[in-house]
C-alpha cells in the first residue's frame, strides 16, 4: 500500500506567496561550520528567524543586544526531534561546549534561558557594548531585508 500524499502542483502565480525560513549558505560552505550537523545548522536558522519577533517586541538587553527564547521544547516541536537530539543540537551551536553561535544565560527562577544569537560571519567581536560604524547590528541589517522582502511579497499577493 502506498502511503505516500497526493499533493497539487504549484503554479507560476503561486510560487512566490510561501513563507520560507533562510539558512546562511555560509553554515555549508565555508569549512569553520563543516562538522556542523545539518540538524544544528537549520536550528541555527531558526533562531536567526525568531529574532526578527524579538526585534518587535524590543527584547534588548542594556547593551542593546537582541535576545530570543527559544526552549528545549520549542527545539523539539521545531526540529520534530527528542530531548537528547535537541540537547545535542543546542549544545554545537552553544559558546560554552559547541562552536559558539549562540550563547545561552540562564535566568532561574522558573524563568526561560535567554540565548543570544551570535554572527555568523566575521571574526569574534570582544565583549563590548559598541555598535557597528553602520548603526545598526549586522544581524538585525539581515532581519530588516529579510522584513522588507517578505511584505513587499505580502503585498503584491494580495495586490495592494
Amino acid at each position: 500500500m502506498n502511503k505516500s500524499q497526493q499533493y497539487g502542483y504549484c503554479h507560476s502565480n503561486e510560487a512566490d506567496q510561501y513563507t520560507f525560513y533562510r539558512l546562511p549558505k555560509s553554515l555549508f560552505t565555508n569549512p569553520r561550520f563543516k562538522n556542523l550537523s545539518d540538524g544544528a545548522k537549520i536550528l541555527y536558522g531558526l533562531m536567526l528567524d525568531r529574532m526578527g519577533l524579538s526585534m518587535k517586541n524590543s527584547w534588548l538587553d542594556k547593551q542593546d543586544r537582541v535576545y530570543i527564547y527559544f526552549t528545549l521544547e520549542d527545539v523539539q516541536e521545531y526540529m520534530n526531534c527528542q530531548r537528547d537530539k535537541g540537547m545535542k543540537m543546542l549544545a554545537e551551536l552553544d559558546s560554552e561546549r559547541g562552536l559558539g553561535l549562540i550563547e545561552r544565560v540562564k535566568q532561574g527562577l522558573g524563568k526561560p534561558t535567554i540565548i543570544y544569537v551570535k554572527k555568523f560571519f566575521g571574526e569574534a567581536d570582544p565583549q563590548t557594548s559598541e555598535k557597528p560604524t553602520s548603526g545598526l547590528p549586522h544581524c538585525e541589517i539581515i532581519v530588516n531585508i529579510f522584513r522588507h522582502f517578505f511584505y513587499s511579497k505580502l503585498r503584491q499577493s494580495v495586490n495592494i
